[in-house]
């Protein structure tokens, strides 16, 4: 079950696309943080949602927020994929151990393998205060992200 609106959000520590571990609780007392879990690079979908948030970085920044997008492939692959996209905001890898991350979040798909489409917005004193988990297949829309900001 994943994590819902109220609940502390569970710190991590993981290597970026770079190789700098970055954990949930710099951010605290800072910025507010969108943390957006995503199935794999190179894919259809993820690329479509990473692109636009890149294309849309300033709806996050202007907010005092920080972007930050999971998956469960190698910082290898998170290293030529940001590369390759330009993108310019860390894509955090949850490779190993395999999931460990997602599931303290609820949105890993033990069958598949990978993290499901969770977006976790959470507030500068590291509370949850907005979530969406959709499916594989299923985009999530970035203006409901900031929306959810707004609010903060």
């Amino acid at each position: 079950m994943a994590i819902e609106v109220g609940d502390k959000a569970p710190d991590f520590a993981l290597k970026d696309n770079h190789g700098a571990t970055v954990k949930l609780s710099e951010f605290r007392g800072a910025k507010n943080v969108v943390l957006l879990f995503y199935p794999f690079a190179f894919t259809g979908v993820c690329t479509g949602e990473l692109c636009a948030l890149r294309d849309n970085l300033p709806k996050f920044t202007d907010r005092e927020t920080q972007l930050l997008a999971v998956s469960n492939d190698s910082i290898h692959t998170l290293r030529v994929f940001g590369e390759q996209e330009g993108l310019e905001y860390p894509l955090l890898s949850d490779f190993w151990p395999h999931g460990e991350v997602s599931r303290a979040y609820g949105v890993f798909d033990e069958d598949k393998g990978c993290a499901v489409r969770g977006t976790f917005i959470i507030d500068k004193d590291g509370v949850v205060r907005w979530t969406v988990v959709n499916g594989l297949p299923d985009a999530r829309d970035l203006n409901e992200y900031v929306k959810a900001l707004d609010t903060l």
